[in-house]
């Protein structure tokens, strides 16, 4: 059996499976990307719950993991050579996963790395973009009697928004007619945005009818079906 008791992390959160993944995670956007990716390649895993309400996220054992006290994270007992590995940013575990497993990431290296600027947009431009806006919307920002910085999240999100919408015009993923980590990074911010954020209205979100088409799409696959629930909480 793998032993994992080199990794501070497994004292808090003991691995029951611990020749499986070991997820950390909550699910928001950025811990459901990593989810909805190990439930579509089908990688057996244990997810554990992070939670933020008692600041899980802050302690030592999971600063022993990820020292930037984010989720999501993860422990591969069967990383590369054989040996365990530890990675934390999601969009770097969406990469080893892909290229771990060989799906959801183009072969050839034009298109895997057209691959990777996608999803670096969505980390880039997306992901704090529509952060600050549903700071500014929803929680504490929207009392400051200036919205001026939630205004310029507005347009930043709506010409994200627009970028996104062009590209997908023509094809019915960001790759073309294939579905990648591209899409996975992307979709669960969009989601998010015009859902748990209640920022639909502010954005425009009707004019992006390519985006909306292929959020839907999205959300209909078993695997974002069951990814979006995970790690449960509790």
């Amino acid at each position: 059996m793998t032993d994992l008791s080199s990794f501070p992390i497994t004292k808090k959160w003991p691995a029951q499976h611990p020749d499986r993944l070991q997820l950390y995670s909550l699910p928001t956007p950025n811990g459901v990307k990593v989810s909805i990716m190990l439930e579509e390649t089908g990688l057996p895993y244990e997810p554990h719950l992070v939670s933020f309400e008692t600041s899980d996220q802050m302690s030592p054992e999971f600063l022993s993991l990820n020292p930037n006290n984010k989720i999501p994270a993860i422990i591969d007992p069967n990383g590369p050579g054989g040996k365990p590995l530890a990675l934390f940013e999601s969009g770097a575990i969406l990469m080893y996963l892909a290229e771990k497993t060989g799906k959801f990431i183009p072969q050839d290296a034009a298109g895997r790395y057209e691959t990777l600027q996608w999803v670096m947009f969505q980390m880039g431009g997306i992901g704090p973009m529509f952060g600050q806006l549903g700071f500014f919307n929803k929680f504490a920002g929207k009392d400051y009697e200036d919205k001026r910085p939630r205004d310029r999240y507005v347009g930043e999100s709506k010409r994200l928004l627009g970028v996104l919408d062009k590209h997908l015009a023509d094809r019915a993923w960001i790759m073309g007619d294939s579905y990648t980590i591209a899409d996975i990074a992307t979709f669960p911010w969009i989601r998010n945005l015009i859902g748990f954020y209640e920022a639909a209205d502010l954005v425009g979100f009707k004019d992006f009818k390519n985006v909306a088409r292929a959020l839907d799409a999205f959300v209909a696959r078993p695997a974002v079906v069951a990814g979006l629930g995970i790690p449960k909480r509790g």
